[in-house]
């Protein structure tokens, strides 16, 4: 596992494609990057651990985190260390997995956020 490239699961897969059609969003990237802020927010620790990421949805980390892939990268490190992990390759990889799936879970199962509105003030809301 590695952050060379992002790998989604079916069922995320599926989310996105109904948040594509719903917000108007046609960047998987896009949509990821809410996702991951919106689970990151979430101080709470993810449930699910392991993750097969089994669809043909994959990208680079360049075009996932795009110019602030250093952020990213920053966001990950911290929350491993927030979580009791080591920020080794390996466990920001298994972070940014398990918060982009959960963040994808908010995103699918929260009709508010079917709005470019409703992403933001998911997001911003205190």
């Amino acid at each position: 596992m590695s952050l060379e490239s992002v790998r989604l699961s079916q069922p995320a897969k599926d989310r996105l494609i109904w948040l594509k059609r719903t917000t108007g969003i046609p960047q998987w990237n896009v949509l990821c990057r809410w996702a991951l802020a919106l689970s990151l927010k979430d101080p709470s620790t993810p449930l699910v651990k392991d993750i097969v990421t089994d669809s043909n949805v994959e990208m680079t980390w360049k075009t996932f985190a795009g110019q602030y892939g250093d952020i990213y990268l920053a966001l990950l490190k911290q929350r491993c260390l927030k979580d009791g992990e080591e920020p080794t390759d390996e466990a920001v990889a298994r972070t940014l997995t398990i918060h982009l799936h959960r963040g994808i879970g908010y995103l699918g199962g929260n009709k508010d956020m079917a709005t470019i509105e409703g992403l933001v003030g998911s997001v911003t809301a205190a």
